[in-house]
């Protein structure tokens, strides 16, 4: 009995015999269908196209429906899912796609009701994590929010699931057979928590090291699609993958870059958040919200020629109070950035407070290095100092040509005249030297 049970656990999901989840082919089109509950229906289903489009589907067509409550059958009511129905028919739909969260049950009534697959948002970010996630421990919290998402939706799940290669919003955990043993599942997401907490680990040796380094650590966050890893090649001569898409970057990146004479620091960019981030997906953005949360100084991107620009900005700055920092917490300033005014012109930044520039046109970025190392390096301070000839030699911060110039020579040393933290000071005086005074004005001219 233990050898069978031993057997099982060896043996590999379905999931894991697909490998990648299923392509999206080429030919799957796809109808979105929003509930606005609210009564504010403008541009309601323009990210939802986005995200269509990222994940290679055509949209065929649009529905949106203004209720005051959703249905609990099939959250549009009966006549809408006919009218989505016969629609579907016609232009020859192979799913629907609802930027309403669904219920199992409700997934499973449509597809039921309208003959195709069916699948919501969060099922299709998912999707778009999956093409995307490059790294083992990226492509472990994606396999572990679709488990999660897939765990409540095991029985039952409609007929559209069942064939092989259906393709969007079925590749991988959802491409299972309804027999699927939930035990299984539930090992499998257990298994890889194990290894995701592991993986957290080796990051937070990673960030010691970091910390080590002296060098201020700056993380680009902002929403997706915002110009974060186009700003970060800009700042440090990164390689940063760009594309004019939803969740182009997934995996954090870290790269050094100067901010000031002398002095460097450590941007790191981020996964693009999203409104009304689905929590499942949570802990694929583990890495992201742990560089923000334990950033020197965080630089908030803004896409100010977004039409949703304002509505963008809030989502952000909700996900960062409630995902990102505990109450109580010591928060690192936030510096917002106001990009692509090559695009929206500079009057767009109207109601925002920041550095507005152009990360594509690599406009105003001086303006940006210098409110970044006046933040992170708002301890340094304009001194004289006389250091002896042996400190000269020793410390590595004296030789740096940009940021230090030696006004004379004495007979205990030289002195010196720069910008200097409070350990470099400390370092300069534990060698033997001393502060003389803040630069004179004859020194200044």
């Amino acid at each position: 009995m233990n050898e069978e049970r031993h057997d099982e656990e060896r043996r590999p999901l379905v999931e894991d015999y697909l490998g990648k989840r299923a392509r999206v082919y080429g030919t799957e089109r796809a109808i979105l269908v929003a509930v606005d509950l609210q009564g504010h229906n403008a541009g309601l289903l323009v990210e939802l196209e986005s995200l269509a489009d990222t994940a290679g589907i055509p949209t065929l067509a649009t529905v949106v429906q203004n209720r005051f409550r959703p249905d609990g059958a099939t959250f549009i009511g009966k006549g809408k899912t006919e009218e989505v129905r016969a629609a579907a028919e016609e232009l020859g739909a192979d799913v629907v796609i609802f930027n309403n969260e669904l219920s199992p049950g409700q997934g499973r009534n449509l597809e039921e009701a309208l003959g195709r697959k069916v699948i919501d948002r969060t099922q299709l970010i998912l999707d778009i994590f999956a093409q995307r996630a490059t790294t083992k421990e990226a492509k472990l919290q994606v396999e572990l929010a679709q488990l999660r998402y897939l765990l409540p939706r095991l029985r039952g799940w409609g007929e559209a699931l069942t064939h092989a290669g259906a393709g969007i919003g079925t590749r991988g955990p959802g491409e299972t057979k309804l027999e699927i043993d939930r035990n299984k599942v539930t090992r499998r997401i257990h298994a890889i928590e194990k290894r995701l907490r592991a993986a957290s680990e080796e990051r937070a040796v990673r960030r010691k090291l970091r910390g080590k380094s002296d060098l201020p650590q700056v993380a680009l966050v902002g929403y997706t699609n915002s110009g974060k890893s186009t700003l970060l090649n800009q700042l440090a001569g990164a390689d940063a993958f760009v594309e004019d898409k939803l969740f182009a970057t997934l995996d954090t990146l870290v790269r050094r870059g100067p901010v000031a004479a002398g002095r460097e620091a450590l941007f790191i960019d981020t996964v693009g958040f999203i409104r009304d981030l689905p929590h499942q997906l949570v802990p694929a953005f583990a890495a992201t919200l742990e560089a923000a949360r334990y950033a020197d100084l965080v630089l908030h991107v803004v896409d100010v020629a977004s039409p949703s620009a304002a509505g963008d900005y809030r989502a952000v700055e909700e996900t960062l109070e409630k995902e990102v920092f505990a109450k109580g917490d010591e928060r690192p300033p936030i510096l917002n950035v106001l990009n692509k005014i090559d695009v929206a012109g500079e009057f767009a930044t109207a109601g925002f407070q920041g550095v507005a520039v152009s990360a594509k046109e690599g406009s105003h970025l001086d303006a940006l290095r210098e409110r970044v190392a006046s933040l992170v390096y708002s301890g340094d301070r304009e001194l004289v100092l006389l250091v002896p000839y042996a400190a000269l030699r020793s410390l590595p911060f004296l030789r740096a040509k940009d940021r230090v110039e030696i006004l004379d020579y004495v007979p205990d040393g030289a002195r010196v005249r720069g910008r200097f933290s409070n350990e470099e000071v400390s370092a300069v005086q534990a060698a033997g030297g001393e502060i003389t005074s803040a630069p004179s004005a004859s020194e200044e001219a």
